[in-house]
C-alpha cells in the first residue's frame, strides 16, 4: 500500500469536514470561557472531589482545553483525523465515538484520581482541574489503526511508519516524557485511558452496518498488538484475563445473536469479513486523499490561467 504524507501541499489543508470544523470551535470556544471566565474551569472541568455533586463535568471534561497548547493540537488533531475517519464511519457514528469516548476516559480518570487520594492521602488528586480533548484523540489514532494498520504514513517526507503502530508509539513517548515534567498527572492517565476505552469500543462494541453486528473480532486488532512481539508473551496471559472480565459476556451474546449459526460465521464475525473492512477502509482513505490531490491541481491550475490572463 503506498504511503501517505503528512505535511506539505495544499490539499493538507483542505477537505475539513463540517462536524469537524463545528468540534474545533467548541474547543476553541471553552479555551476562550475560561480565559475570560477563569471561575467556570471548576464547574467544567473533571475536579473529583467536586464531581458529586457536579457529575455533569465527566461530560464536559472531554472539551475544555486548559492551555493555549493543548486546544492548538486538539483543534489540529480534529481537523486533520477527522477528515479522515468521519467519511468512513459516517457522521452519526463519528459524533458517538467521540462522546462514549471522552466520557469513559474521564470516568476512568475520575476513579483513578479517587483511588490514588486514599492510598497517597495527596490532596492534589482531588482539587487538580483535569480536563481536554486528548483522550478523544488517542482514540482517534486506535480508529486509524484498526481501519488502514498497514497504511505507511509520512511525516514532511522525512519519517515513515505504520499507521497500526502511531498509537503505540504516542503512548510510549507520553510515558518518557512523563518522567521530566511535573504536570503528568493531567495527561497522561488521559492519554491512557483514552487508548484502552476506545480500543474497548471499537473491539466489543461499535456496530457495523453492513452486517449488524458488533465489534471487530479479528486478531488484527486485539490488545497484543499494541504491544511489539517480545513483549506479546508477557502480555498475553494479562490480556487474556482482562478480556475475559471486562468482555467475556460479549462473546457469548455475539455467538447468541448470530456471529455462529449452524456452525458457519455470518458475515462480519470472521477474519475475512474483518480484512474485507479493513479493505474498503483504506479504498475510501486513498479515494478522499486522490480527490483531494485532484483538487489541488485543479486549483494551481487556475492560479496559473488566471495569473497568465492577467498578464
Amino acid at each position: 500500500m503506498s504511503s501517505q504524507t503528512l505535511g506539505g501541499g495544499s490539499s493538507l489543508f483542505s477537505g475539513f469536514t463540517r462536524l469537524c470544523k463545528g468540534l474545533a470551535i467548541v474547543l476553541v470556544g471553552g479555551y476562550a470561557l475560561i480565559q475570560f471566565f477563569p471561575g467556570a474551569v471548576t464547574y467544567l472541568a473533571l475536579v473529583p472531589a467536586r464531581t458529586i455533586p457536579f457529575a455533569w463535568n465527566l461530560i464536559t471534561a472531554g472539551y475544555v482545553e486548559q492551555s493555549v497548547f493543548g486546544v492548538v493540537i486538539g483543534t489540529v488533531g480534529l481537523l486533520f483525523i477527522g477528515k479522515l475517519l468521519e467519511p468512513i464511519w459516517g457522521s452519526r457514528e463519528f459524533v458517538k465515538f467521540i462522546i462514549i469516548v471522552n466520557f469513559l476516559t474521564y470516568v476512568c480518570v475520575f476513579t483513578t484520581a479517587i483511588a490514588l487520594y486514599y492510598i497517597t492521602r495527596q490532596e492534589s488528586y482531588l482539587y487538580t482541574p483535569l480536563s481536554g480533548f486528548h483522550g478523544a484523540l488517542s482514540g482517534f489514532l486506535v480508529g486509524i489503526k484498526q481501519i488502514v494498520p498497514d497504511q505507511e504514513l509520512s511525516l514532511f517526507s522525512v519519517l515513515k511508519i505504520k499507521a497500526k503502530w502511531v498509537s503505540s508509539i504516542m503512548l510510549l513517548l507520553a510515558i518518557a516524557t512523563s518522567f521530566f515534567t511535573d504536570d503528568s498527572a493531567s495527561y497522561l492517565p488521559t492519554l491512557i485511558f483514552g487508548t484502552y476505552t476506545s480500543w474497548i469500543y471499537l473491539r466489543y462494541l461499535q456496530r457495523k452496518p453492513e452486517t449488524n453486528l458488533k465489534g471487530d473480532p479479528s486478531q488484527e486488532f486485539a490488545f497484543l498488538t499494541f504491544f511489539p512481539e517480545f513483549l506479546r508473551p508477557v502480555i498475553d496471559p494479562i490480556a487474556s484475563v482482562l478480556d475475559r472480565m471486562l468482555c467475556g459476556r460479549s462473546e457469548t451474546s455475539n455467538e447468541a445473536t448470530g456471529y455462529v449459526l449452524g456452525g458457519d460465521p455470518l458475515p462480519g464475525s470472521d477474519p475475512i469479513e474483518a480484512s474485507r473492512r479493513r479493505e474498503r477502509g483504506a479504498r475510501a482513505l486513498e479515494e478522499r486523499l486522490a480527490a483531494e490531490r485532484l483538487a489541488a491541481a485543479r486549483g494551481t491550475e487556475d492560479s496559473h490561467r488566471d495569473a497568465t490572463e492577467s498578464v
